[in-house]
């Protein structure tokens, strides 16, 4: 595989636009309806508050994830709309777009990184144990959803 490349966008911008909308399909899939109903505000993303990343190889974008403040404490972020293009699951892309949103987020003080899974995601519960990150307790929209799955891991 090529060098992936990682940059920050604007949540809300044309190239993340189509892959959070693949992430909201393919969940919808799985989960039924749209695929989440979560409260989300383009605005949270942007420094200092968040960051929205995409993964490109040769050119083409990828993946992406991003990150919102949660809380009042200013130490903790919230995961959101991890995605990769399915074609490349498997070869290190999420790896790496994950890595680099907790590299963003310790840079923005961050000292904690939590987030919401489902329990019909095998995948993605493999990635996201397989890299410390633990279950806690469920918090956020789905927090009382059958199957609401919760992480957490330090930066």
């Amino acid at each position: 595989m090529s060098e992936l490349e990682i940059r920050v966008v604007p949540f809300d911008s044309p190239v993340a636009g189509p892959l959070i909308g693949a992430a909201m399909t393919e969940l919808g899939a799985r989960y039924g309806g749209t695929g989440d109903d979560t409260p989300v505000d383009p605005a949270e993303f942007a420094p200092p508050a968040g960051a929205f990343l995409v993964g490109y190889l040769d050119g083409t974008a990828v993946g992406c994830a991003g990150w919102r403040s949660h809380g009042d404490s200013g130490k903790v972020a919230e995961l959101k709309r991890m995605y990769t293009v399915g074609t490349l699951r498997g070869r290190g892309v999420a790896r790496r777009v994950l890595a680099a949103v907790e590299r963003s987020a310790r840079d923005h003080g961050r000292t904690r990184l939590i987030l919401e899974c489902g329990d019909r995601q095998p995948e993605a519960i493999a990635l996201y144990s397989s890299l410390g990150y633990e279950r806690i307790p469920n918090f956020g929209y789905y927090r009382d959803a059958p199957g609401c799955l919760s992480f957490g891991r330090d930066l």
